[in-house]
């Protein structure tokens, strides 16, 4: 099976894609809705100079806000609808899951199915809705206490700004938490996290020209510039290799007698990858980092000692860093034990009359799963740690650009991936379907 799927990806060509109708379909509703996000983040929010923003996003690495708008798309810069992107939706789902895997209320609902799933949903919905409310309201008033060189950046503060700021940002938010779903549904993809990937390549232009700037100015010397690159690049080809890379597990069937033909007897692999959790532990972890950070950001007054320890979140700051470079870990882990049940799989087998050689059936093959995943995380959790925070050293210490941010470079490349995976197997499926189709019509002939 695996050599006729592997023969048939090599056959894959134009012809079959421009044949398979309803994955075009899927990636004209997928460029559609990214269009509709990108053209969301240049309607300015009612009432606001965006000028005194850009002001402070001139500073030497952006600060904090580089990276809200690098997760916003370059909403933040221009202080639109969209300013506060699709974290608080991100912030939502981890809340959730680590809710469903403590509550037995809500891990009830997760062993429902669909029904249970959509229940989940929901929940996550209402909660993005209650954090963008207080993020948003957060925003209105730290807007009301900027001031640039041409003024304040709102032109008339007071309750009916802020009110109006929040509907704004919370729909704005709502409306992005919708697109995602509505991509992931009916185009090809996983809408969130493509939103997050269509926001940083666009600002990446723009990174280069600033990065090419600092050099033209001797802010960086040339030597140091075409250092970067390099290792942006070899970062790249670090992600892809480490991405493709799997454990793979041997999978033996026993043959069975049905009459006078055997069955069975096949011998598979059970594919691992090193790094199970994917994209997900960077987000999660930067999502999480966002919210002292953002406080620290635009609160001006309150208690000296509770500015201090909010600063030492600060984008740079030695706490920032390791507790990121925790968090990572951390989800590396958590989402990874949601992704794969050694127990359940192990059951799965048994109950098919499969085993791994040398192993018993059983909780023996789950302990053995179990021993082999944890392995396995352990070594994509320091590489998720390694890609995400050598380039951040570097921009906290040169003031470059977020845009070449090992997150940003993470996402970016996994984030592609996926989506290419997925649309080779939409046309692996229509090849399939092609090939049953023309076995009917020579069989009635």
């Amino acid at each position: 099976m695996a050599s006729a799927a592997e023969q048939l990806a090599a056959n894959l060509s134009l012809g079959t894609f421009s044949k398979a109708t309803e994955l075009k379909q899927r990636i004209w509703f997928t460029l559609t809705a990214l269009i509709v996000y990108r053209l969301g983040t240049y309607i300015p929010i009612p009432g606001v100079d965006a000028s005194v923003m850009a002001e402070m996003m001139q500073r030497p690495g952006g600060g904090i806000f580089g990276m809200l708008d690098m997760f916003s798309g370059g909403a933040v810069r221009r202080v639109t609808v969209f300013a506060l992107g699709i974290m608080p939706y991100i912030s939502a789902s981890i809340i959730i899951q680590l809710m469903t895997a403590a509550v037995p209320t809500l891990e009830a609902l997760k062993k429902e199915g669909e029904m249970g799933r959509k229940k989940l949903n929901q929940y996550t919905r209402y909660l993005t809705a209650i954090i963008a409310l207080f993020q948003s309201y957060g925003i209105a008033v730290g807007l009301e206490s900027m001031h640039g060189s041409f003024g304040p950046a709102v032109l008339d503060a007071g309750w009916f700004f802020r009110f109006s700021c929040v509907i704004t940002l919370v729909g704005g938010t709502m409306f992005l938490m919708w697109i995602g779903e509505q991509i992931t549904a009916r185009g090809i993809g996983n809408g969130q996290s493509l939103i997050i990937m269509s926001g940083i390549v666009a600002g990446l232009p723009g990174a280069l020209a600033s990065l090419l700037d600092l050099s033209r100015t001797g802010a960086l010397s040339p030597v140091f510039v075409v250092g970067f690159l390099v290792l942006a690049i070899a970062t790249i080809a670090a992600i892809v290799f480490v991405e493709r890379a799997q454990r793979r597990i041997p999978v033996q069937y026993p043959k069975r007698q049905m009459g006078n033909r055997m069955f069975g007897g096949d011998t598979t692999h059970m594919p691992l990858k090193i790094n199970t959790s994917g994209v997900i532990p960077p987000i999660f972890a930067s999502s999480l980092l966002l919210i002292p950070a953002t406080l620290a950001g635009f609160t001006t007054g309150g208690p000296i000692w509770l500015q201090d320890i909010m600063g030492q979140f600060a984008h740079g700051q030695p706490v920032y860093m390791i507790t990121y470079a925790l968090l990572i870990i951390f989800f590396a882990y958590f989402y990874t034990s949601i992704v794969f049940n050694p127990e359940e799989t192990a059951d799965n087998l048994k109950k098919y009359g499969g085993f791994v050689p040398g192993i018993r059936p059983g909780s023996a093959t789950a302990a053995y799963f179990d021993r082999i995943l944890t392995r396995l995380t352990t070594v994509g959790g320091l590489y998720l740690v390694a890609v995400c925070m050598l380039p951040e050293l570097l921009i906290s210490d040169y003031g470059l650009p977020f845009y070449f941010g090992g997150t940003s470079i993470l996402i970016v490349v996994s984030v592609t991936m996926d989506t290419v995976t997925q649309i080779q197997s939409h046309l692996l499926a229509h090849q399939y379907e092609g090939l049953i189709r023309k076995s009917k019509v020579k069989g009635r002939r």
